[in-house]
């Protein structure tokens, strides 16, 4: 797929990281959608990216947004609260999926470091990490073709950290920048490239940087993954500690909804 040109929907454009996204992928040759809630928020994004009115957690609005895409780049996430993180985290997935109406489209989500660990204080408190899994889960349910992201803590890189790292297991779990950095640039850099790439293909990964230059390629970090077992819901090498049989009925309805049938 490299090279191909796609119009991409950046869902949380007018945010830290989707900012960048958009800035990304219009400099990588795509045509470029971005939601916004409130056009005075959109008036610095480049004038050359289509802006769309609508709001993640009211899905009828979204459809226009979803008519016609070849890509979605998801970089939303809520402020905080239990009822922001099902509303946003998740809902947000759940309702551009729903806006799709079946049609395909190339997806890479982006959720966190440390997205599996359940027992910390910060989930306990939000319950972000649950539902953005949750949101990974639907996407691996649907049967897009997907790239999921989990970085770091943004930009906390030193001078010198440059060198991408992508990492499987979501075994960094301290709940601090030890976890590992990133760039907001760097993320993405990397969900942008990851569209029009084979080898990202369903792929779940960490992303941090490291002490080193920057590669000039993407692909061989891609390669280098395992990919998500087929009809998973859960990435590979993930801790299976977040049963189906304890998830409240509305998700396993909505998983179900959702789900396509595997060959």
């Amino acid at each position: 797929m490299s090279g191909h040109r796609l119009t991409v929907l950046v869902v949380g454009a007018t945010g830290s990281i989707g900012r960048h996204v958009v800035t990304e992928a219009l400099h990588q040759g795509h045509a470029v959608r971005a939601l916004v809630r409130d056009l005075e928020r959109a008036t610095d994004l480049p004038s050359e990216a289509q802006r769309v009115v609508g709001d993640l957690t009211q899905p009828e609005s979204l459809s226009a947004a979803a008519q016609g895409i070849d890509a979605i780049v998801f970089t939303h996430g809520s402020d905080g609260g239990k009822a922001a993180a099902e509303q946003v985290d998740y809902g947000g997935v759940r309702n551009v999926l729903q806006a799709l109406g079946g049609r395909s489209a190339r997806v890479a989500l982006m959720t966190s470091i440390g997205v599996t660990n359940r027992q910390g204080d910060y989930n306990r408190t939000t319950q972000i990490h649950d539902w953005k899994r949750r949101g990974e889960r639907l996407l691996r349910a649907s049967g897009l073709p997907y790239t999921i992201v989990r970085p770091g803590w943004f930009d906390y890189n030193a001078p010198d950290q440059h060198r991408l790292v992508l990492l499987q297991g979501d075994t960094r779990q301290a709940g601090d920048p030890s976890d590992g950095v990133i760039s907001r640039q760097q993320i993405a850099k990397v969900l942008v490239h990851s569209l029009t790439s084979d080898a990202a293909r369903a792929k779940t990964f960490e992303l941090v940087a490291e002490r080193g230059a920057a590669q000039k390629e993407l692909e061989p970090l891609f390669a280098a993954l395992q990919p998500d077992a087929a009809g998973a819901l859960d990435a590979v090498r993930d801790s299976a500690n977040m049963p189906l049989a304890d998830e409240p009925t509305r998700v396993l309805e909505e998983l179900a909804r959702f789900s396509t049938p595997k060959r």
